[in-house]
């Protein structure tokens, strides 16, 4: 028996080393190479910081575009789903919320053009994009609002939209926070 203690002392003390001292240090010295050195990619507008490409934020107001629903209320502290299925009613009930909210901004849509992004949460809550398609249907409300062409709006959300990971893996997606500073920009 003793001889199984002191093993298991020794694996233990050699998982935490290299667990909870080597590992995050490797991890923490590759992210020094990704976009902003390891502290997130920052997005600042007129030199002050208003938000990270990669932490999606609540924009509700009609003139500008619409992220993905989040579980959490947006709060990066707190990523997570709302672990509700599809055959759960209350989560039912507020997908169908989401749903009538969409169709009454957008009048010219039917129910079944909704892609399912607009109106579900993310794993993480905290999705910073959404579909092209997502973006697209969300021109007419945009430009009707900020007294744009139609024309216009798409072309910008077009420029926005990044293609697949390696041209091949996953969907074409736009970056709300993006899209939305460079729809400011657009209109000065």
């Amino acid at each position: 028996m003793k001889k199984y203690l002191l093993q298991s002392i020794r694996l233990t003390a050699v998982l935490l080393v290299l667990l909870c001292v080597i590992y995050p240090l490797i991890v923490a010295f590759g992210g020094g190479f990704s976009k902003g050195n390891g502290g997130g990619e920052k997005i600042t507008k007129n030199g002050k910081v208003v938000g990270y490409a990669l932490i999606g934020q609540n924009f509700s107001k009609p003139e500008y575009f619409w992220g993905r629903p989040s579980a959490v209320g947006y709060n990066a502290a707190g990523s997570g789903g709302s672990n509700k299925g599809p055959s759960n009613e209350e989560y039912l009930a507020v997908v169908s919320g989401r749903i009538d909210t969409l169709l009454k901004y957008h009048p010219y849509l039917k129910k079944a053009d909704i892609p399912a992004d607009m109106v579900t949460a993310s794993g993480s809550g905290l999705d910073p994009n959404i579909s092209e398609q997502a973006a697209i249907i969300q021109i007419k409300r945009v430009a009707a609002n900020r007294g744009l062409t139609d024309r216009a709006v798409a072309e910008l959300v077009v420029k926005n939209t990044e293609g697949p990971l390696l041209g091949m893996f996953g969907p074409s997606v736009v970056n709300v926070l993006k899209l939305n500073l460079a729809l400011d920009e657009l209109k000065k």
